[in-house]
């Protein structure tokens, strides 16, 4: 995939989102990772804090400092600099129990793409997942790598009171729930993981550009190992 020439749209008095691309794709988020790790690396005059997504990045400054014209300037001219070599980022396993009332959505799933529910579920563990970004909810980290079989639109309406801990698929994004809350994605399966932490520097388990390994458990190692996600 081309990328094309980012675009640098203001936000408010204090911010540009830099657009990179005009869809999801692993070398967009790429190039959004490397961009993030030079604006780190020589941050231009005011910029206070990026904020990475698939196919962009926030950068909000201090006004006091710079504004939209000057600091897009500084970006784009950073953006022609030579992309330095990418950090491939720490790999996690995260345990998976894809059993009865924990998977309410694999018969469902596995219906939709014809395949058995244990084929889903051998599918999903073979997918390489990448966290791309954190969503709207503490710890909600949005891993791309779904397997392409299993990229199955969101559902129709949300269904209210999903537990902690459930492993969601919505087209290529994987997720995991840091609350209780009410989603549309298909749900298959539930994890004791903690991606929550008791840590001020490192709140959450993953950072962005980091990888997730899935790895299956029994539905009795699943409640001897829960600690609380659920």
């Amino acid at each position: 995939m081309t990328l094309k020439e980012p675009s640098f749209i203001p936000v408010a008095d204090h911010a540009l989102l830099v657009q990179v691309a005009d869809a999801i794709s692993d070398a967009a988020t790429a190039r959004v990772h490397q961009f993030d790790k030079a604006i780190q690396d020589q941050p231009p005059t005011g910029v206070l804090e990026t904020i990475p997504a698939f196919v962009n990045l926030l950068v909000e400054f201090d006004p006091l400092l710079s504004d939209h014209d000057t600091l897009a300037n500084a970006l784009r001219d950073l953006w022609h600099e030579p992309a330095q070599a990418q950090d491939k980022g720490r790999l996690h396993e995260v345990s998976v129990c894809y059993d009865g009332d924990l998977a309410p959505d694999i018969a469902s799933v596995a219906k939709a793409v014809g395949m058995s529910p244990e084929a889903v579920i051998n599918m999903h563990l073979s997918g390489r997942y990448k966290v791309g970004m954190y969503g709207f909810a503490p710890g909600y980290a949005y891993l791309s790598g779904v397997p392409e079989p299993l990229q199955l639109p969101r559902k129709p309406a949300a269904t209210r009171d999903i537990p902690a801990g459930s492993v969601l698929i919505a087209g290529p994004q994987c997720l995991v729930t840091t609350l209780t809350m009410p989603t549309g994605w298909s749900i298959i399966g539930r994890s004791p993981t903690q991606i929550l932490r008791d840590d001020p520097v490192r709140p959450f388990l993953f950072d962005v550009g980091d990888n997730v390994q899935f790895v299956r458990m029994s539905h009795e190692a699943f409640h001897a190992q829960d600690k609380g996600t659920t």
